[in-house]
């Protein structure tokens, strides 16, 4: 595996970075600390045009070519899970009920590891825009940045990201053109009816009876309105009623996600949501309300953007370690609003046999770093050669 030389020589250097951060996670937008890090490597790196504040704690740091041209964005996302890490070993997190399960202290490596390299040889012609962003797992930290202007602000024609890959052999790289990852909506849903005694249900509008006909119903969207062949997952993940053993209670709560990859199959299952909720209502004479929320849209990969990753991967990995036509994922990524704004593509990368992403015994692995380092600088080197 051809991992670029001098990337390698600093291995060690990534390895600590990213257990420093591993040992020190955080939440959502309220990366100060990673940030404060993140900045404190790109100055000892020698890059000074370093923006910070964007999205609250993101960063685009820029390095210059040796000629002029374009600007080509690279991401890493960088906060935490609220997890309980259970795994022990010496850098595990210093914060209670907080954890990198995801490998985003990785994915800051891996373009710190590409960063140092560049910022040293600057082999290519105009722009890198290293994009630091907060709050990918839950508040959409890129759909920030980019209603914050970081494409136009910095001029970033085309923009890539990598995301860690538990269960795929180490440095095995996959991808395709169109949709990569689904859409995630959620849904509430509310039940009010009418309570009372637990002997007497003829007395009550029992709203645990309504829910469980509106849970089952929801189960036959997939089934007998949608094609087999349609890429979708409806899921029922919470159901809260009641108190106790002999009262029926007057209200019920229905809790679930919705992962598509058009927008046609996602306007329906809205739909039909609705209509499930409207009928069952009426049966059981109970108030039935439905939250539908539109969440992060379909992570789009561009095909000529695609197309030249893969070229990029092969570079790095080999043909037989590359897979540029692998099924979409129905997990989300809010990389999809970056992609919105501009043509790029969303690689997967094999780091092992190990326990899978959000788990609480997770650990990114340390020999993927020089791999995605290597892949983000042959990326700019190929792109924007000089």
């Amino acid at each position: 595996m051809p991992i670029i030389n001098r990337i390698a020589n600093f291995a060690e250097d990534m390895n600590q970075w990213r257990q420093e951060l591993h040992s020190n996670p955080e939440l959502k937008f309220d990366c100060y600390e990673t940030a404060s890090y993140i900045v404190e490597r790109l100055k000892e790196f020698g890059i000074n045009e370093i923006h910070t504040g964007i999205a609250k704690t993101g960063i685009v740091a820029i390095i210059n070519g040796k000629k002029d041209g374009e600007t080509i964005g690279l991401r890493a996302d960088m906060d935490a899970l609220p997890l309980q890490e259970i795994k022990d070993h010496p850098y595990k997190s210093k914060k209670n009920g907080v954890m990198h399960a995801c490998g985003h202290d990785g994915h800051m490596t891996m373009l710190l590891g590409a960063a140092k390299y560049l910022n040293e040889t600057k082999n290519f012609s105009g722009k890198v825009a290293l994009i630091f962003q907060p709050s990918e797992e839950d508040g959409g930290g890129g759909r920030v940045m980019c209603e914050e202007g970081i494409m136009d602000t910095f001029s970033i024609n085309q923009v890539y990201g990598l995301h860690n890959a538990p269960g795929l052999p180490l440095g095995f790289f996959k991808t395709n053109p169109g949709p990569n990852m689904a859409a995630a909506d959620d849904f509430t849903i509310e039940i009010k009816g009418k309570g009372g005694h637990g002997a007497n249900p003829e007395e009550t509008f029992d709203p645990i009876t309504a829910s469980l006909q509106v849970a089952q119903s929801i189960q036959t969207i997939s089934s007998r309105n949608l094609s087999a062949l349609d890429n979708v997952v409806i899921s029922i993940t919470q159901i809260h009623s009641g108190t106790t053993h002999n009262i029926i209670p007057d209200k019920a709560f229905i809790n679930g996600t919705v992962r598509t990859l058009d927008k046609v199959t996602q306007r329906l299952i809205e739909e039909r949501l609705n209509s499930i909720c409207e009928g069952v209502a009426i049966s059981f004479n109970c108030e039935i309300k439905l939250n539908y929320n539109i969440g992060y849209p379909v992570t789009f990969n561009h095909e000529n953007e695609t197309r030249f990753s893969v070229e990029v991967a092969t570079d790095i990995s080999g043909s037989t370690m590359v897979d540029g036509n692998a099924p979409p994922i129905m997990g989300s990524e809010d990389f999809s609003y970056m992609l919105l704004e501009r043509p790029g593509a969303y690689l997967h990368l094999g780091q092992g046999d190990g326990p899978a992403l959000h788990s609480p015994e997770y650990d990114f692995n340390d020999e993927l770093s020089p791999i995605g380092a290597s892949f983000f600088v042959k990326l700019v080197e190929k792109a924007q050669p000089l």
